[in-house]
């Protein structure tokens, strides 16, 4: 296990250059001039010019990114040319509302995806199981932002429930903090509620008629506990491996969620540094994002060769 836990560090670093290649590039192709946008449209070509050459902007790409890449190693992810923050302390700042955002999502899709795919798989031989296999294909098939958009209409306008916008830190009052996530967490969870959910019931589905089980039943074990002890437990293994495309999914929504609610987030940030063109701050962001999504997914290799020895003995 230490050898396979070793391998899979490693793995990490280049995977993180490559992303931080990906990552300069994308931000430097899109059109755009933070020099123009700092100064202005009225500011003379002199003035411009002279901005970009302390931006660094008149460099070959090359040098500026790896002039980049040698803060990053450091630490530094660079300031911002509008706020003249170090883009570490704005996203630090601003990860709190997004964190609370994506643990209240996590409890939301575990309460529910879990008991849900349960009770699928207990009235397989029933007519609500349909009915159930519809209910979860809708759930992926809901785009985020719609949704968000009738839930907005609907409990925060039309019947006013809930707030739409706004963010309460967790240290004004838990009440307060849970009222203003629900709606949001709920939203950006929903999608991932009908992956996980019918994951869970095809990789129950699939143990269900091995001979394991067989055995338990025919040794008269009730089926509740066949369901639970050999069936469940046998079936989570498999679904450990989208918990990474869950946290992805997740990261991705927030930018759209924390737009439409005004949570002041990773994701607003995001949104607000693109309009603005502020190159070091969108870079910081999306490698944070990036560096986060790596992270989880070489927990997630780790955590699933733990539970299959098989798969660390095949390397």
């Amino acid at each position: 296990m230490l050898g396979y836990t070793i391998r899979r560090c490693l793995s990490v670093v280049p995977v993180m250059f490559v992303v931080s290649i990906i990552v300069f590039l994308l931000v430097h192709l899109t059109p755009g001039n933070p020099a123009h946008i700092i100064l202005g449209e009225d500011a003379s070509p002199e003035a411009v010019a002279q901005l970009e050459e302390q931006l660094g902007l008149n460099d070959p790409w090359y040098i500026q990114f790896f002039d980049w890449l040698k803060q990053v190693v450091t630490g530094d992810l660079g300031t911002s040319v509008f706020s003249a923050q170090p883009v570490t302390e704005l996203i630090f700042a601003n990860f709190g509302p997004t964190f609370s955002l994506m643990i209240l999502s996590l409890l939301f899709i575990m309460v529910i995806s879990i008991p849900l795919a349960i009770l699928i798989v207990s009235l397989r031989k029933t007519i609500l199981d349909p009915l159930f296999t519809s209910a979860s294909l809708l759930g992926v098939s809901i785009p985020e932002f719609w949704l968000a958009i009738l839930l907005v209409l609907g409990l925060g306008v039309s019947i006013p429930i809930f707030p739409v916008a706004g963010y309460m830190p967790l240290a004004e009052g838990f009440g307060s903090w849970l009222y203003h996530l629900l709606l949001p967490a709920f939203v950006l969870a929903i999608v991932e509620i009908g992956i996980i959910s019918r994951m869970l019931r095809d990789s129950m589905l699939d143990s269900v008629n091995q001979d394991y089980t067989k055995t338990a039943r025919a040794k008269g074990v009730r089926e509740r506990d066949v369901l639970m002890k050999h069936v469940f437990a046998n079936a989570l293994i498999p679904t450990t491996t989208v918990l990474s495309a869950t946290v992805a999914g997740l990261l991705g929504g927030t930018v759209i969620i924390e737009t439409l609610f005004t949570i002041p987030g990773i994701g607003q940030l995001l949104i607000d540094s693109i309009h603005r063109r502020d190159y070091p701050v969108i870079q910081g962001v999306v490698l944070f994002i990036a560096a986060i999504y790596v992270l989880v997914n070489l927990m997630v290799d780790l955590l699933y060769a733990f539970l299959d020895p098989r798969i660390r003995y095949d390397e």
